[in-house]
């Protein structure tokens, strides 16, 4: 969410793949909701016979499986707009998209979607992996930029911007779920890593910096 220029349509996406890869982690099941609407429904199955579509013995990594999972949900990024209109919110409202997130994640639970469960658990594999390529860099916050998904942006000590995709939930990025002019100058620590994310308009993969966590210095 953070190279990119032609994600106009996807205006955070990707706090509803955070969420529910979040989910994956921790809590998933206290996600509750009682009514379903169609659009939530079909974009829920779709997107389950997406991922029953996958050959998971192919899937070794964690990275391969938020590759397969991310392609699976983009595959339904049309019906994103729809499902948004249907809980008459707007696709700019980032707690209202989160919501839809964790409601969806709770859908493939409550279908029994075997393969989101399988492919969940290695999603959240080889968390040491991660932790170990790590990369922090800090700098002065300027902005959150929208993108398709959505970025953090700091300033080094040279004034050069650095930019950071925000794919998943992580350590103190409640802070930044807000209004965030809070934040406006002060010094941060991104801790990052890197990752190939795949890019429909461009039909091929592009690295970005995933935030993995966020201090406020």
């Amino acid at each position: 969410m953070l190279y990119f220029v032609g994600f106009n349509r996807y205006a955070d996406m990707k706090k509803i793949i955070l969420l529910l890869l979040f989910f994956c982690a921790v809590n998933i099941a206290k996600a509750q909701k009682t009514a379903v609407g169609p659009i939530e429904q079909k974009f829920t199955t779709s997107l389950c016979d997406c991922l029953s579509k996958l050959d998971q013995t192919t899937i070794k990594t964690s990275e391969e499986a938020n590759k397969a999972f991310m392609e699976c949900f983009m595959a339904q990024s049309d019906l994103l707009v729809d499902l948004a209109a249907e809980r008459n919110v707007t696709m700019d409202d980032g707690g209202a998209m989160n919501k839809i997130g964790a409601d969806i994640g709770a859908n493939l639970l409550k279908q029994k979607c075997s393969a989101f469960i399988k492919l969940a658990v290695k999603m959240n594999d080889k968390k040491k992996e991660d932790a170990a390529a790590s990369l922090s860099t800090s700098g002065t916050f300027k902005r959150i930029d929208s993108k398709g998904f959505n970025y953090i942006v700091i300033t080094d000590a040279t004034g050069s911007e650095k930019s950071f995709i925000w794919l998943r939930q992580f350590p103190g990025s409640e802070n930044f779920m807000g209004l965030t002019t809070k934040y406006t100058g002060k010094k941060l620590k991104v801790t990052w890593q890197e990752m190939e994310v795949y890019l429909p308009a461009a039909k091929g993969y592009y690295k970005v910096k995933e935030i993995v966590g966020v201090d406020v210095l």
